[in-house]
């Protein structure tokens, strides 16, 4: 039978503690509260792309320009509607449109009672219209006058198509 053998201690190691961390300026209590950390401001965002100038926006508060075409979005879905505004969009462009009327439908009244999922298309058309592929080929989106849909209904404004390069 082997013999065992003993194993010698392990050395001891003294026990060295952390040294105290400073706390930030900005956790210390003062008077007995704790003020808000300060986070840096982000920066601002970018604003979009708008290039109306001034015989636009009165034009489109006055109610004096005339949609060529219209999308009315009732009674779809979030899918269909943003297939339905992209081909829309599709047909306007190709047609050479320059102001595009797309009826959301209105928002519902504060005043109302129950609880309403509606409104969904209208927070969304925002968000399609930055990420569709027609982007580029949109000016700017407005509000649309009372004699068109008013809260209901947006301006779609696009881009003059650009005239090709003339070689000489």
């Amino acid at each position: 039978m082997p013999r065992a053998v003993p194993v010698p201690p392990a050395p001891m190691v003294p026990f060295v503690a952390p040294a105290p961390v400073a706390e930030p300026v900005a956790a210390r209590k003062v008077k007995g509260r704790v003020p808000p950390l300060r986070q840096p401001a982000p920066p601002p965002p970018k604003p979009p792309r708008d290039t109306l100038d001034g015989s636009w926006e009165r034009r489109l508060a006055r109610g004096l320009v005339a949609p060529e075409s219209a999308i009315d979005l009732h009674g779809h879905t979030l899918a269909s509607a943003h297939a339905m505004l992209d081909q829309g969009l599709d047909r306007a462009i190709a047609r050479g449109d320059r102001v595009l009327l797309l009826i959301t439908g209105k928002p519902p009244r504060p005043e109302s009672e129950r609880p309403h999922a509606r409104g969904a298309i209208r927070a969304a058309v925002g968000d399609w219209l930055a990420a569709s592929r027609h982007a580029d080929a949109i000016a700017a989106v407005r509000g649309a006058h009372p004699r068109h849909g008013g809260h209901g209904a947006l301006y779609i404004i696009l881009r003059r198509p650009r005239s090709p390069a003339r070689k000489f």
